[in-house]
């Protein structure tokens, strides 16, 4: 090899690497959406119990890494060690920071002092709020809630965090199954939120857990997304549109 071919050598290989590292930056620079159509995102879930693992382990089928976080390490630990992969646990505080993205799973009477003891892991992150008022659970809180509305409510609960309603009006166990249907034959699922990106976030997590998400509004059309309302239950995506139309 001539001094010429190896100084060739060595700039093709700078070029490789400097096109790898710009690559990677480029990636990191993207919104959450954009890049978890890339790769997996990194989900951190708060409340790992029958909605919060249920989605946890979808989403681990579909290629994202997921960290469980519950008031019990213990069955967070015992929950990702039977999923594996790259199911991780930790608790909520680790989970938090741990996560791209977040999913609140958790009785709403928890909200108040997770968000005060999150706020830090919390603050600018897309979240998704699974959770849902009743007044024989929650007491007070849920009273509050359902009069202010669920969506404006969890917002004023978990300040900072980019949220989005979704995943509140269906049954867990009914998770599974309805995720394993076809493209053109998903259930839908209604969602509201504020913010455009976390929106496309959320829209893309709930197309990996075999749904068809639909944006019903903003997150004040969270009200709407608890159990009881028109909303609740299994419905196509047309049928979701032509009852949220009708909503104020």
């Amino acid at each position: 090899m001539t001094a010429h071919d190896g100084r060739k050598t060595k700039r093709r290989a700078f070029l490789r690497t400097l096109g790898a590292a710009v690559g990677g930056l480029a990636l990191s620079a993207l919104p959450y959406a954009a890049r978890g159509a890339a790769a997996g995102l990194k989900i951190g879930v708060i409340g790992s119990g029958r909605i919060g693992g249920t989605l946890g382990e979808l989403w681990l089928k579909a290629g994202h890494e997921v960290m469980f976080s519950s008031r019990h390490l213990e069955s967070d630990q015992a929950l990702a060690a039977r999923l594996g992969g790259k199911a991780r646990a930790g608790t909520p505080q680790q989970a938090a920071a741990f996560g791209e993205v977040l999913l609140f799973a958790v009785p709403y009477g928890a909200l108040p002092e997770l968000g005060r003891t999150l706020a830090p892991e919390i603050k600018g992150k897309p979240a998704i709020d699974a959770c849902n008022p009743f007044v024989g659970r929650d007491g007070e809180i849920a009273t509050w809630a359902r009069n202010k509305g669920a969506g404006l409510a969890s917002a004023e609960l978990l300040p900072g965090a980019r949220l989005v309603r979704a995943f509140n009006a269906i049954s867990y166990a009914r998770l599974p199954a309805a995720g394993e249907r076809k493209p053109d034959d998903r259930i839908g699922m209604p969602i509201a939120g504020d913010d455009p990106d976390a929106i496309a976030v959320a829209s893309r997590l709930v197309r990996d857990a075999g749904f068809e998400p639909v944006v019903i509004g903003s997150l004040a059309k969270g009200r709407y997304l608890i159990p009881g309302t028109p909303l609740a239950g299994e419905h196509t995506p047309a049928e979701i549109r032509k009852i949220a139309a009708g909503l104020n």
